[in-house]
């Protein structure tokens, strides 16, 4: 077994005095970092929901391909821009007395591939727009996964345990309602009327916009504070020796993760959602608008519930909450085309994109805080590498895998994969995980 990597520590006394000191600092400054990561998640995850969901950006791919395999392709490739970079950018990061410097570059980064994307849509066509939408696809995966290593661990650093999950809420509310507003004017105005020759490239262009004006408001507000230990430098690979020592060291954490990353299999349906409803509506403007309004607007319609419960109960309790949740949608998103019901398919389909908004947005409020809630505070950013590493690894073979399976098998066969495996998850979850900040070592 490896040695563990080393850590810098003061003497005892001192460390006592500069644990006091570290307390202090996040307290004083916490109504000013919170505003930051307000801000940021309000602006910047706004713009990354209107980006991300599953409505614009497969449907765009699907108009330029005509192909489900492709739908998937883009997907994966962003997937696995961010398989290996987030251990990379652990190492990177957990040595350092400050974080924000680091999750400023990567953030950068990833707002440029947006931005590349919306421009390309300007400038190229046919095959050459595809291939370069494709690989914009691939480097925004690939800055996102030490970017959000970064990022959760500067929201562990600055933000309380007991405030994660109103912080979260309060920005996921008000950022949910922007976004859900956006989705449903960019549908209606800048897709429908084709705004500046390319709907959807104008619909990225702004997007683009929103989430640098979000990584702004942070680097403008935020105050970071140096913690009171921190690991020495080490290489990649011997970091990488000591993954199953820090996976054994805590069984709960070991079969988080493999909840966690069952249901990110579980999302291998997600592309194909709106592809699905496109059988039973029109997938014009409006429509896309619409049931874009459904996904994104659930963040704002559950995003307080999730975080004050989790604040409350503990992020499992939501974690299991959204997994229900997201099943009965895609069983509900299954059904409707057959449904013979007084509110129609239309509404039906609606009802079931609304549900799995609330469940993504559940699911990943649950699983990004209740990583930060498992070990040690120094092997906090190799524990996020971990899971965002299993995340990467299952999100880019999904979509890929859901595109063939799409079309050889149907959109059926993949609904009832991904509920397989979202069921799965739960069962992990409630027999095999306990709430971590109930255990006594917590």
């Amino acid at each position: 077994m490896p040695e563990p990597s080393p850590r810098i520590d003061p003497p005892p006394a001192a460390l006592a005095e500069a644990e006091a000191a570290y307390e202090r600092f996040v307290w004083k400054n916490l109504p000013r970092n919170f505003a930051g990561h307000f801000m940021h998640g309000m602006l910047g995850m706004t713009g990354f929901r209107l980006f991300n969901a599953p409505t614009f950006l497969p449907a765009y791919l699907h108009l330029l391909s005509g192909s489900d395999f492709i739908v998937g392709l883009g997907q994966s490739l962003q997937q696995l821009g961010g398989v290996v970079s987030p251990v990379i950018g652990a190492t990177q990061i957990e040595h350092r007395r400050r974080v924000l410097p680091v999750a400023m570059l990567m953030g950068t980064l990833m707002r440029v591939q947006i931005l590349g994307v919306a421009v390309a849509g300007f400038i190229l066509h046919g095959h050459p727009l595809l291939i370069a939408i494709l690989v914009f696809l691939f480097l925004l995966g690939l800055f996102s996964g030490p970017q959000a290593v970064a990022f959760q661990l500067l929201l562990a650093k600055v933000i309380p345990i007991a405030r994660r999950g109103r912080l979260q809420a309060l920005r996921n509310v008000s950022g949910g309602a922007i976004a859900a507003g956006l989705a449903w004017f960019a549908g209606r105005y800048l897709i429908q009327r084709n705004v500046l020759g390319n709907g959807y490239g104008t619909t990225f262009l702004l997007a683009f916009v929103l989430t640098s004006l979000g990584l702004t408001a942070l680097r403008l507000l935020m105050r970071e504070p140096v913690p009171p230990t921190l690991r020495a430098k080490s290489r990649l690979l011997d970091r990488v020796r000591e993954f199953p020592a820090l996976i054994r060291a805590d069984r709960g954490f070991m079969f988080f993760l493999i909840a966690q990353t069952l249901a990110v299999a579980g999302r291998v349906a997600a592309p194909f959602y709106i592809l699905y409803a496109g059988h039973s509506m029109r997938l014009d403007g409006q429509n896309l608008g619409l049931l874009s309004l459904a996904f994104l607007g659930a963040d704002t319609a559950t995003n307080l519930i999730w975080g004050l419960a989790g604040d409350r109960f503990g992020f499992r309790s939501t974690f299991i909450g959204a997994l229900v949740a997201w099943i009965a949608a895609t069983a509900l998103l299954m059904a409707a085309p057959g449904a013979h019901l007084a509110i129609g398919v239309r509404a039906l389909i609606f009802i079931a994109f609304f549900g799995l908004g609330a469940a993504q947005s559940g699911f990943l409020m649950s699983s990004q805080t209740m990583v930060l809630e498992f070990g040690e505070r120094d092997d906090m950013a190799m524990r996020l590498a971990l899971a965002t590493t299993a995340q990467g690894i299952m999100a880019t073979v999904g979509p890929l895998a859901g595109g063939v399976i799409a079309a050889t098998a149907g959109y059926e066969a993949l609904f009832a994969l991904s509920i397989a495996l979202l069921s799965a998850a739960l069962l992990v979850l409630v027999f095999r995980v306990a709430e971590p900040r109930l255990r006594p070592n917590v």
